[in-house]
C-alpha cells in the first residue's frame, strides 16, 4: 500500500449557497496529487478541538491500522471530531476543492466549524481513496434513481452532472423549503421532484418516502442510490426490494447520519445489520 490520502486543506473561500448550505472552499499543496476517479467521491474531515490552530493527527505512516491506532492513541480531549463529506468539485489547475456543509439547526462540531470558518483556517483529510471507494455505475442501467434529503444534496449534484448526454434520471430530495433547492447543469435528461417538509413541518423523511412509493417507475432496468437519514434509507430499500423487486445489488445505500445520534456515539444493532448487509451485497456475485 502507498502512502495514505492524509492531507491538511486550508479554507480558500466560504460561500453561502442557500440558507442552510455553505459551499467551502479548500486549497493546499497536499492538493497536488489529489485524483478523482468518479462522482460522489467520499473524504473524512477532522475538525480541531477548541484552542487548536489545527487538528492533532499522527504522524504519516503507509499501514492504515497503524495510522487509526495512532489515532485512537491520541486523547479524547485533543483528538479531532470526525465527520464525513462528499468532493462537490475538484479544481486540479488551482490545487482547489469544493466541499458542501449543511449547516443544521442543532450545530454539531462540523456546523458550528462552518458557521465560523474563514480563509487560513485548516483541516486533516482522508482520502479519497480507491480502498473504500464504490464507483456509480453509470451508463450500465436504462435509468437512474436517486433519493436522499438534504445532507445527500452534494454527492447527488455530482452524480447528476456526471450523467452523458443520453442518460434519464430521477431524483427525489427531500428538503426543509423551496430555498434550498439548488440547479445542476447536466446534458442528461434528468426529473428532479423536490419534496419540501414545509411549515408546520411534517416528519422527516416521509415527504420523500411516500414520493417514492407512489412514484410510476419508468420501464427498463434501473440503479438505485439512497442516502441520508439512516432509519429513512432503509426504509426506501425495503421498499425497493420488497415491493418494487428489485436486486438488492442493484441499490446502494447510505445512511449519512442518525436521528438523534452523532457520528461519536457508537453503532446500534441497526447500523450494524446495515454494515453486514452491505458487506454481503458487495461480496455477492454479479452477472
Amino acid at each position: 500500500m502507498g502512502p495514505l490520502p492524509i492531507r491538511f486543506i486550508r479554507v480558500a473561500d466560504v460561500a453561502r449557497i442557500t440558507p442552510r448550505m455553505a459551499r467551502i472552499t479548500f486549497t493546499g499543496d497536499d492538493l497536488g496529487d489529489l485524483h478523482l476517479d468518479g462522482p460522489d467521491q467520499q473524504v473524512k474531515l477532522y475538525f480541531p478541538r477548541p484552542g487548536q490552530r489545527r487538528p492533532r493527527l499522527p504522524d504519516p505512516d503507509p499501514d492504515l491500522w497503524r495510522w487509526y491506532a495512532g489515532f485512537a492513541d491520541i486523547p479524547a480531549p485533543d483528538r479531532p471530531w470526525t465527520r464525513s463529506y462528499t468532493i462537490r468539485a475538484h479544481h486540479p489547475h488551482g490545487n482547489l476543492i469544493d466541499i458542501d456543509f449543511t449547516l443544521h439547526e442543532h450545530a454539531g462540531p462540523a456546523t458550528r466549524w462552518a458557521q465560523s470558518a474563514t480563509p487560513g483556517d485548516t483541516l486533516g483529510m482522508f482520502g479519497p481513496s480507491a480502498v473504500f471507494a464504490r464507483p456509480v455505475p453509470i451508463g450500465s442501467t436504462d435509468w437512474m434513481l436517486l433519493a436522499g434529503d438534504e445532507s445527500a444534496l452534494p454527492a447527488i449534484g455530482t452524480i447528476v452532472e456526471a450523467l452523458p448526454a443520453g442518460a434519464h434520471a430521477h431524483a427525489f430530495v427531500e428538503l426543509p423549503d423551496p430555498a434550498e433547492e439548488q440547479h445542476f447543469d447536466t446534458p442528461a435528461a434528468l426529473t428532479l421532484h423536490w419534496l419540501h417538509r414545509g411549515d408546520p413541518p411534517t416528519a422527516h423523511g416521509s415527504r420523500l418516502l411516500d414520493a417514492v412509493r407512489a412514484a410510476a417507475f419508468p420501464v427498463g432496468s434501473v440503479f438505485a442510490w439512497l442516502a441520508g437519514e439512516a432509519g429513512t434509507v432503509r426504509a426506501l430499500r425495503r421498499h425497493l426490494v420488497d415491493d418494487r423487486g428489485l436486486p438488492k445489488q442493484s441499490i446502494d445505500f447510505t445512511g449519512y447520519w442518525r436521528r438523534n445520534l452523532t457520528q461519536d456515539d457508537d453503532p446500534t444493532d441497526e447500523d450494524l445489520a446495515e454494515a453486514r448487509e452491505r458487506l454481503a451485497d458487495a461480496a455477492a456475485p454479479t452477472g
